[in-house]
């Protein structure tokens, strides 16, 4: 057996020192070695093989990050981890206790096409993998060659989106004997998408002094859908990967709660019970229905293409409902998930392998209505998720 960790860390706005990423917001030295600290001890904690991470400004500054867990991992392990010539009374005696130092480690670091001048910065994502990558890292943003679109008069209007807010990076990892396909994404948040008018400062909508519920509503609408839009290019890539025989992991910020459309979209359709009940497509009768060889190829073809949730998984097992990665405003929610495919389910013919347990790191989290929340500002406002795997040694 072959096992591996695999997580998804929002970083919240990882940038180096005394550089203004969005508008006036900026850290002095000593934030940033605060962040760069609580960000190599969430590191340490999590121990992943795999990390998926959100909010990337500069490389530099996630390399910074995992050096420093490298070199305070490797410190507790030299104290820590016991050994002939140490005492034994208060040692790690457990193996998951040792830290693994990223030495080997492989970087993919996606920049956002997006990003501007200081104060209109927009960040990007990474994969970090001790197993490395088969073959070069993927980055899909620029949409202009095959655009999600929608038009005609059935559908009374119409979208196009040729470009993501932030990419989406895939990688392929070799984990033993299986080469893994790994998603890391982050959809569109739920702020408003607001039009600026020619020769504004601001759009209208983000005057709260003269507020404007219908065009906030429709803010709120842009945005929902380019999410939704989004959604749609990772499934259209998952989907790819899927129908040529890839086991295949999801991973990231979504955006949005796990039975929000976005994810449905992502994850695609759970099966109906039973298709032989339901009418056909071509029904010239009220008999006419899918036959029971039917029912069998239409429930394969949906399943074949199905992802499935690690935090669901968790849930189901553990018999409580207790996971959150957000908190704001009163609602606590999951909008970072680990989705993989059938491969990975334990009750599936050609299963490669499961999971064994599923953690989440949520103890920094403040809400966002709580006095506290604007001066925790350098920890991230994300929990961190990690999916702890098991895979079986046959070869793929």
């Amino acid at each position: 057996m072959t096992r591996f960790t695999i997580a998804s860390f929002n970083v919240k706005n990882l940038i180096g020192a005394d550089q203004e990423y969005y508008k006036f917001q900026k850290y002095t030295p000593e934030e940033y070695a605060w962040k760069a600290d609580w960000l190599s001890e969430q590191v340490q904690t999590m121990d992943a093989d795999i990390v998926g991470f959100q909010e990337v400004f500069e490389e530099s500054a996630l390399r910074d990050v995992i050096a420093e867990a490298d070199a305070e991992g490797i410190a507790s392990n030299a104290e820590h981890i016991p050994g002939t010539h140490k005492r034994y009374r208060k040692k790690a005696i457990f193996r998951k206790l040792a830290y693994k130092p990223y030495t080997d480690a492989a970087i993919a670091f996606a920049p956002n096409l997006n990003d501007g001048e200081a104060g209109s910065r927009r960040p990007g994502l990474a994969v970090l993998s001790r197993f490395g990558f088969v073959g070069a890292p993927e980055i899909i943003q620029d949409l202009h060659d095959d655009p999600v679109e929608w038009t005609g008069d059935a559908q009374q209007g119409s979208y196009v989106l040729r470009r993501l807010s932030r990419p989406i990076l895939k990688v392929r990892v070799p984990v033993g004997k299986t080469i893994v396909t790994v998603f890391n994404c982050h959809l569109k948040s739920k702020l408003g998408e607001f039009d600026l008018p020619e020769g504004a400062d601001f759009p209208p909508e983000a005057d709260l002094t003269n507020y404007d519920a219908v065009g906030r509503a429709m803010g709120a609408m842009r945005a929902a859908m380019r999410r939704m839009a989004e959604a749609c290019v990772l499934r259209r890539l998952i989907v790819a990967e899927l129908k040529a025989g890839n086991p295949v992991m999801v991973l990231g910020d979504f955006n949005d709660g796990e039975h929000a459309v976005s994810s449905e979209i992502i994850t695609g359709e759970v099966p109906f019970k039973n298709y032989s009940w339901m009418l056909r497509h071509d029904a010239k009768a009220s008999n006419d229905r899918y036959s029971k060889e039917m029912n069998v190829q239409i429930t394969e073809d949906i399943e074949s293409v199905r992802l499935h949730s690690a935090e669901k998984q968790f849930v189901r097992k553990s018999a409580r409902d207790m996971v959150f990665t957000s908190a704001f405003g009163g609602t606590f929610e999951s909008i970072d998930q680990i989705y993989m495919s059938r491969h990975f389910m334990p009750d599936h013919a050609n299963s490669i392998g499961e999971m064994e347990y599923f953690s989440v790191l949520n103890d920094h989290l403040t809400d966002g209505s709580h006095p506290e929340a604007p001066y925790n500002k350098l920890a991230s406002d994300h929990g961190q998720i990690i999916a702890h795997m098991r895979l079986k040694d046959a070869k793929r």
